[in-house]
């Protein structure tokens, strides 16, 4: 589900006329391709965040426990965004619109980033410290992706294209606090359910977050002021580390 960077990804070349992705295509078609493909994945993104928003309501009502009613906002949050994002603002984030509905490697690192934690089982072991730690872990994420996802505003993409540069409250931190959010909540997930297949899953959803950080970047890099924002907010996903 992104970030001030979180606006995703293509691969482009400076030196290739940008309407000739497709042999025989044209500005017009793939136009009109991006703007099917944008309104397939905005109502698709906006009844699967209402799913598991339905979910997150059913546990809080049966439980009234905080971590139930954050993840409602959440999800509740990831629906108006799906329906309310602004599409690309500059022709060259349509031409990378157009080139990404013919790529698949994007689309499988923002599946896999947002939704490999659905992977997670409670199953394993339940070290007391870990249940506890794990909770703790599992708010603070919530917490940093609902600041963050209402930072983001309209400029909320789930495949990459250029919304708008946003550089304030989370994203003054780090350049990708939701996709850092994800790895947050998911580790919590872990310590209070600590098993191979828990681990496995962890790794692989954080190996798509890193590569739709990479992949993003690369697309960022060329939009107007990113490279000063890079400059002044040095770190990507953990302040110190990365």
């Amino acid at each position: 589900m992104t970030s001030s960077a979180e606006r995703w990804f293509v691969t482009d070349d400076a030196h290739t006329d940008p309407w000739r992705g497709r042999p025989g295509g044209s500005p017009g078609a793939d136009r009109g391709l991006v703007r099917v493909t944008r309104v397939v994945v905005n109502l698709g993104g906006a009844v699967s965040a209402a799913y598991f928003a339905r979910a997150s309501l059913a546990y809080y009502l049966a439980t009234h426990r905080l971590i139930g009613g954050l993840f409602l906002v959440e999800q509740a949050w990831f629906v108006l965004a799906f329906l309310i994002r602004r599409p690309p603002r500059r022709p060259a984030a349509i031409e990378a619109d157009s080139r990404l509905t013919t790529r698949l490697t994007p689309w499988l690192l923002a599946a896999g980033g947002t939704f490999g934690g659905l992977l997670l089982r409670p199953s394993g072991l339940h070290p007391r410290w870990g249940v506890d730690l794990g909770f703790a872990l599992q708010l603070i994420g919530l917490v940093i992706a609902i600041v963050a996802l209402v930072t983001l505003g309209r400029s909320f993409g789930f495949v990459a294209a250029d919304r708008g540069l946003v550089t304030k409250g989370p994203y003054a931190v780090v350049r990708h606090p939701v996709y850092a959010s994800y790895i947050i909540i998911q580790t919590g997930y872990l310590v209070q359910s600590i098993s191979l297949r828990n681990v496995i899953v962890l790794a692989g959803a954080t190996a798509c977050n890193i590569g739709r950080v990479l992949a993003e970047e690369r697309v960022l890099a060329s939009g107007a002021g990113y490279e000063r924002y890079r400059q002044r907010v040095r770190w990507r996903l953990v302040p110190g580390l990365w």
